[in-house]
C-alpha cells in the first residue's frame, strides 16, 4: 500500500477528503456529477491513475444508497419504467467499449458536450424544452443508446441521462432514484473493468475506501438540502450542474 500512503503530506489528504465531501454534497442535491468532481479535484493533487482508482468505491457505494433510498421495490419500479432506456444504453455501451482505441476522444467529448451545454443554457434561459408524458420507445431508446455509446468510449454517460429526465420533468424523488439505478449499474461495471485493468489494486484500493465515508457524509448533507427544496429549485440546480458538466466536457475536448 506504499503508493497510497505516499501520495503527499497531510494537506493533500485534507484536499482529497474535502473533494470527496464536496462530491457527495453535489450528488446528494442533484443526483449526479460525483465522478466529475472527484476526478477533477483529485487529479490536481495525485496522479490520474490514482484519482480514477479513488473515485470507484465512493461512486459505487453512494449510487447504491441513492438507488435504494426508497427501498428495493421502488428501485425495481424505476427499472421497469425506464427499461428501454437501460437496455439500449447497456447494449450500446458494450459495443462502443470495443471502439475505445479507435474513435478520437476529443470528437466524442464535443459530440456530447455541445448539446448538453446548449440544452442547459436554453432551459436556464426559460425556454421550455420538455417532452410531454412518457416518451415514445424509439425516443427513449435513442437517448439511452447515445448515453451508452459515449459512456462506453469516454466514461461519460450522466449528462444525456439527466437531460432526458429533466426534459420529462421527472419528479425529483424519482429522478434521484432512476439516476442511482443507472449510475449504480455503471459503477459496478466500472469497478469490474478496473479490477481487470489493474487501476484498482491492493495499493490503490485503500484510498478509494478511505474516501467512502466523507463522500457519504457529504451526500447526507446534500440529501437534507434536496429534501427541503421544491421541484422548481431542484430543476434549476440540476440544470446548473448539467451546464458545468457540459462545459467541463468541452474543456476536456480542447486539451485531449
Amino acid at each position: 500500500m506504499e503508493m497510497v500512503w505516499d501520495i503527499g503530506p497531510p494537506g493533500i489528504w485534507a484536499i482529497a477528503v474535502g473533494v470527496a465531501l464536496l462530491a457527495g454534497l453535489v450528488k446528494g442535491v442533484v443526483g449526479f456529477a460525483m465522478p466529475m468532481v472527484l476526478i477533477s479535484g483529485l487529479g490536481t493533487v495525485v496522479s490520474p491513475e490514482l484519482a480514477l482508482a479513488g473515485l470507484i468505491m465512493p461512486t459505487l457505494v453512494t449510487n447504491g444508497w441513492q438507488a435504494l433510498r426508497q427501498g428495493p421495490r421502488a428501485a425495481l419500479a424505476s427499472i421497469r419504467r425506464f427499461r428501454v432506456f437501460l437496455l439500449a444504453g447497456m447494449v450500446c455501451l458494450a459495443v462502443s467499449a470495443q471502439l475505445f482505441r479507435i474513435l478520437p476522444e476529443a470528437a466524442l467529448l464535443v459530440l456530447i458536450g455541445v448539446p448538453v451545454t446548449a440544452f442547459a443554457l436554453i432551459q436556464l434561459a426559460g425556454v421550455p424544452m420538455r417532452l410531454p408524458g412518457r416518451p415514445r420507445p424509439a425516443t427513449e431508446a435513442a437517448v439511452g443508446g447515445f448515453a451508452g455509446f459515449v459512456g462506453g468510449v469516454s466514461g461519460v454517460w450522466g449528462p444525456p441521462t439527466v437531460a432526458l429526465l429533466t426534459a420529462l420533468d421527472t419528479p425529483k424523488v424519482e429522478q434521484m432514484r432512476v439516476q442511482g439505478v443507472i449510475y449504480g449499474l455503471g459503477a459496478v461495471a466500472l469497478m469490474v473493468a478496473h479490477l481487470g485493468s489493474g487501476v484498482l489494486r491492493a495499493d490503490t484500493l485503500p484510498l478509494s475506501l478511505a474516501l467512502v465515508l466523507p463522500a457519504l457524509a457529504g451526500m447526507a448533507a446534500g440529501f437534507a438540502i434536496q429534501d427541503r427544496i421544491d421541484q422548481r429549485a431542484f430543476r434549476r440546480a440540476t440544470l446548473a450542474v448539467l451546464l458545468i458538466a457540459g462545459l467541463n466536457l468541452l474543456r476536456r475536448a480542447l486539451v485531449a
